[in-house]
């Protein structure tokens, strides 16, 4: 019998690795194949030839066994109780006591009783060895094995259910303290709990706008008559109503009052916008918006420009899904793009506005009466909000008293390192504010306990996951932009996706999914499998994948960093043209036991996020499709009337170039003898970087610098020749200088949209340059 030290640890099997035993250690044993024959003659002549021995005294054991015979033993993995024991001190005196003299009375006895306590003893021996040796080679031999994608995928998404959310959304929200800190230091004990072995809880100390002591109104100056933002008169005002100012208000809008006429301008394009300036003086008026359409940032800078005082925003019925009772209800908006408003430079008299502008959300009822509007026929057909030709424009106050105060936000991010890769990284994003939290971190505590138990039955992801879950989302992702500019330099070389969670079921009618161009085939296989076993049996909603910026956490990776993004989510309505903005309200949460009673929407979000993840992580080959990047280009400029030749022929050359590159990159996918690993790192890292190329310097506000990331509309386009900035600017200029001077305001949007070709010309051709990179990777390397 052989004896060898071991480690007793509590983690998984560290395949290939050496262990290295400190402070107290277990003893582990090996087995010569001989010791494990049944009893026989052979083992009879061992018996004899043990007690041959006792007579003579000698002590040798005999030659050791040969190594070659003995079973291995990993010494990393974590064996089995009953495949342990500890070595006891051999009594010196054990011989002795058993080796009296021939002559001793009773030897006989004696020597029976001896062989009888022998053959018992090496027979529990035998069997506890037996057990022993079966028990360590199970448990050490099953974690070897690799286990199959397939079957791992299954393991996974088996782990994942609709009751283990249920159970963790009730944990989450039966805190009795249900402030931010509270809830951030709840997740970190949670993912320590769950297997996370580097959890970091993290703070930062920021600018928040906050409702005032009283709430905001609007005043008819004709009537006197005083309005709360959802419409309720002010004299007539609840308990209740202070409680829901917290969803009536535009964070980081300018403070104080403005007087003026109520401007209809629609959804504020620059048509709409146009018009006015043509007709009325708009220097100090307030301005009645509908969200959709338009990013909120970018109307918002346009009215600023024009001279407006201040502005009320509504979401029209119309809009709004059918379901939500948007009549009666006003909601809040953040002004913040991103980030901690308290910037160095930030003059005393803004007091943390990031705007000039007094800016209200109002309710849909409110509107209507400010702008005269007729009956929207909720009844029939429904008529959208509109101020009627020649009627007279109300003339109000609008007072604004928001608070600006200095507060500690929470970020939670939490590390399962990879093998192969550890320097690569999978984010993973969630938020924990106490508006959508509660749903949202049972999922992401439910992906964390499915993920580990993976890892504890052996498999070892290649590359890191980074679980997120972040603070101050509600008033413009203030958590997720800090931590983003605090690991920036890190993220740009070695983050390789975003995955979010952001807001994964805000309804239950639609089913939709929001990628970068580098992960639409991915998103679009994984939503049309877990389609083919969805909720509602055969009713089952089509793929619905697109590139629309949206709002949230994803917002500075995909847009500051350009990593490749993806999202999951359920909503109430398909997102349409006028209705894709509209998530940029924040209305009062329902909580996620009213929306899904059952959590069957959260676990098919869970089993689609995890099966994302599980790609990404493991897929020695990322699955990105470089060619979808350039059939995106070129779908965006099929308007060839206003484009130059350069640029069309470095589109064609770029979709050329993609199509060999994308199928020279599965070639180390289905041919494993390929995937040698610095050739793999270096054409993995081609293939995250080339939405890099797409990142411009400047953009309006609210459009994302990274130009792949598409505006909603009928025909695709790119978001800077939509929403140029300087489309504004003969807007400016008096009515009568653009009638007589429609040379020059066509000269100005000639050379706004020249610039803005430039940019995406340039774009194109270093993503050409970089694929032709990837070419050379495997012009220059050889499988042998």
């Amino acid at each position: 019998m052989a004896y060898r030290k071991v480690c007793d640890a509590q983690g998984g099997p560290l395949v290939g690795e050496v262990l290295h035993c400190s402070g107290g250690l277990d003893l582990d044993w090996d087995l010569d194949k001989e010791e494990l024959q049944e009893p026989g003659p052979s083992m009879d002549r061992m018996q004899m030839q043990h007690i041959d021995c006792q007579r003579s005294g000698c002590s040798d054991p005999g030659p050791d066994p040969d190594p070659e015979l003995m079973e291995p033993i990993q010494p990393s993995v974590s064996v089995s109780p009953h495949g342990r024991f500890e070595r006891l001190q051999e009594d010196p005196n054990y011989i002795s006591h058993f080796t009296r003299a021939p002559g001793h009375k009773g030897q006989r006895r004696l020597h029976c009783f001896l062989v009888k306590y022998f053959l018992a003893g090496v027979a529990l021996f035998v069997l506890g060895a037996l057990i022993g040796w079966f028990t360590h080679t199970s448990t050490i031999k099953s974690p070897v094995l690799p286990p199959d994608s397939s079957d791992l995928l299954e393991e996974l998404l088996k782990g994942i259910t609709a009751d283990k959310i249920d159970a963790l959304q009730k944990s989450f929200s039966s805190l009795s303290d249900d402030s931010e800190e509270s809830r951030a230091r709840y997740l970190y004990r949670q993912w320590v709990g769950l297997g996370l072995t580097d959890v970091h809880l993290t703070n930062h100390t920021v600018l928040l706008s906050l409702p005032g002591s009283t709430p905001n109104t609007i005043t008819d100056r004709s009537s006197h008559q005083c309005f709360m933002p959802n419409g309720t008169p002010c004299d007539q005002r609840g308990p209740n109503d202070l409680t829901k100012q917290q969803f009536s208000y535009a964070a980081y809008s300018a403070m104080g009052s403005v007087q003026g006429e109520v401007v209809d301008i629609q959804y504020g394009s620059v048509d709409d916008l146009r018009r006015a300036k043509e007709t009325l003086n708009l220097t100090n008026q307030i301005a009645a918006v509908k969200l959709g359409k338009i990013p909120l940032l970018y109307k918002l800078s346009l009215l600023s420009e024009l001279g407006f005082g201040g502005v009320l925003l509504y979401i029209d019925p119309c809009d709004g899904p059918p379901s939500r009772h948007t009549w009666r209800q006003a909601f809040r908006v953040t002004l913040n793009p991103g980030g901690n408003p308290a910037i160095v430079g930030l003059s005393k008299e803004a007091r943390g506005s990031l705007t000039s502008l007094l800016v209200q959300p109002i309710s849909a009822l409110l509107a209507k009466t400010l702008l005269s509007s007729p009956s929207t026929g909720q009844e029939g057909s429904c008529i959208p909000l509109a101020m009627p030709p020649n009627t007279e424009r109300k003339k109000i106050t609008l007072t604004i008293g928001n608070q600006f105060s200095y507060k500690k936000i929470y970020n939670v991010v939490g590390y399962l390192k990879g093998k192969r890769n550890p320097d690569r990284y999978v984010l993973v994003g969630s938020r924990h504010d106490s508006d959508h939290g509660g749903g949202t971190s049972a999922i992401m505590n439910q992906l964390i306990a499915a993920l580990t138990e993976q890892t504890k039955r052996g498999w070892v992801p290649d590359r890191t996951t980074v679980f997120c879950s972040w603070g101050g989302s509600a008033l413009g992702n203030i958590g997720s932009y800090e931590w983003g500019k605090d690991n920036s330099v890190v993220l740009q070389s070695s983050a390789v996706a975003y995955v979010s969670l952001n807001s994964p079921v805000r309804g239950t009618e639609a089913l939709r999914a929001t990628a970068s161009p580098t992960l639409l085939q991915l998103t679009s296989d994984i939503q049309r499998r877990q389609l083919l076993s969805c909720i509602r049996g055969g009713n089952c909603p089509g793929p619905n994948v697109s590139s629309l910026q949206l709002p949230g956490d994803v917002g500075f990776f995909a847009n500051q960093l350009a990593v490749p993004t993806m999202e999951f989510a359920f909503e109430q309505t398909r997102a349409e043209e006028t209705t894709s903005f509209l998530s940029e309200a924040q209305f009062s949460s329902e909580s996620p036991e009213t929306l899904d009673p059952l959590f069957k929407f959260h676990e098919t979000i869970a089993k689609m996020t995890a099966e994302a993840i599980l790609r990404l992580v493991n897929d020695p080959v990322l699955p990105f499709y470089p060619l979808d990047i350039a059939l995106d280009v070129q779908n965006k400029l099929k308007d060839k009337s206003a484009l130059s030749l350069p640029l069309l022929s470095s589109a064609s050359a770029l979709r050329d170039h993609a199509a060999f590159f994308q199928s020279e990159t599965m070639r180390p996918a289905n041919d494993p003898k390929e995937r040698d690993p610095s050739h793999v790192r270096m054409l993995n890292d081609v293939l995250r970087d080339l939405e890099k190329s797409f990142i411009i310097p400047q953009t309006p506000p609210g459009v994302y610098r990274n130009l792949l990331y598409s505006l909603p509309g009928k025909t695709p386009q790119f978001s800077i020749l939509k929403f140029p900035r300087e489309a504004v600017l003969p807007c400016n200029i008096p009515s009568k200088t653009i009638k007589h001077n429609s040379a020059n305001k066509e000269v100005l949007f000639h050379s706004a949209t020249n610039q803005s070709l430039s940019l995406i010309l340039r774009a194109i051709q270093s993503a050409e340059r970089l694929v032709c990179f990837g070419l050379d990777l495997f012009e220059n390397y050889s499988s042998e």
